[in-house]
């Protein structure tokens, strides 16, 4: 009970973000799209390019993000390949977009800081770049495929801001840059707005949820099917075979990993929704749904990890 309800008072206050991104929609007609687009070319490159630039690097700490950035890629053109022949429209596109990332920063990182110690909490922090990365990269390029050819889906790719970020930042931390002392408090007030908004958003976009046929009971059951056995499976299965034969990360990564895959479907996929006008709506009542589920759901997983483990 004790462990539940520590893990609520960390989740609740994301609730009382997306309750002002209604209001600011319904009462303000405050424009998500400029939401979208703050969170998308102005606070995750910077955020991206921070965490590059801070990280101490060396081959578990460098494989973790390579890891997962592969498995949400392997996830997300599987996922697809299986859902076109579900759906007919770019349902299927975002349909695999989403159920191959999650909500490792807003919930994930308060996570990590609860569970794990303060130099694996930066290992973690490291790691969400692989989220951020899937999400503005191939995440980004089957969604807009839904609407976009080839091309210019792999174009609109190219000119994220967030992977220039992400090679600017990995070159200054190999020639030993470091960000200087002052800035450190306001890249935490920037971390802190980009919670807040990426939150915002996901309210922005479920004001609008009750005005249209969002309520796809199949999309939802497919997305949380997915996200919450899915992953964890495979995550499982793989601290099984790195456990039992090749010795390569540690406990302390082990749990890492499993509290990188339990948390719910990602804000950020609600942004790229947006800007790529790919039933954000349908979206967002999703990330909703599962951000809800997720108060039961991760503290049942973690007591069952460390029953077995």
């Amino acid at each position: 009970m004790t462990l539940f309800l520590t893990l609520l008072g960390k989740i609740l206050p994301l609730y009382f973000s997306i309750i002002l991104g209604i209001f600011s929609t319904a009462f303000l007609n405050c424009n998500k799209d400029t939401i979208a687009k703050i969170l998308l070319f102005i606070l995750a490159p910077i955020i991206v390019f921070t965490a590059t630039i801070s990280v101490k690097l060396d081959a578990s700490v460098v494989f973790l993000p390579i890891f997962f950035f592969l498995l949400s890629t392997i996830i997300a053109f599987s996922t697809l390949a299986y859902f076109k022949k579900v759906y007919s429209d770019n349902t299927a596109n975002l349909l695999a977009f989403s159920t191959a990332t999650g909500n490792t920063g807003n919930i994930g990182i308060p996570l990590a800081i609860l569970f794990l110690d303060s130099h694996i909490v930066d290992v973690f922090i490291f790691t969400v770049l692989a989220s951020l990365l899937y999400q503005n990269s191939v995440g980004y390029y089957i969604t807009a495929k839904g609407n976009f050819t080839a091309k210019q889906s792999v174009l609109k790719v190219l000119k994220l801001p967030v992977l220039h970020a992400f090679l600017l930042g990995l070159l200054c931390n190999l020639l030993g840059f470091r960000i200087p002392e002052m800035f450190m408090d306001y890249n935490n007030y920037l971390k802190g707005a980009y919670a807040i908004l990426g939150m915002m958003l996901l309210g922005m976009g479920m004001e609008k949820v009750r005005t249209n046929n969002s309520f796809d009971k199949k999309f939802i059951f497919y997305t949380l099917f997915i996200k919450f056995i899915i992953w964890p499976v495979l995550i499982i299965l793989f601290i099984y075979l790195d456990n039992t034969f090749i010795h390569f990360l540690n406990k302390e990564f082990y749990l890492l990993m499993f509290i990188f895959c339990i948390v719910p479907l990602a804000g950020n996929t609600v942004t790229v929704a947006t800007l790529l006008d790919v039933k954000p709506e349908k979206m967002s009542l999703a990330v909703f749904i599962s951000t809800l589920v997720s108060l039961f759901y991760i503290p049942l997983m973690i007591y069952l990890y460390n029953l077995n483990m």
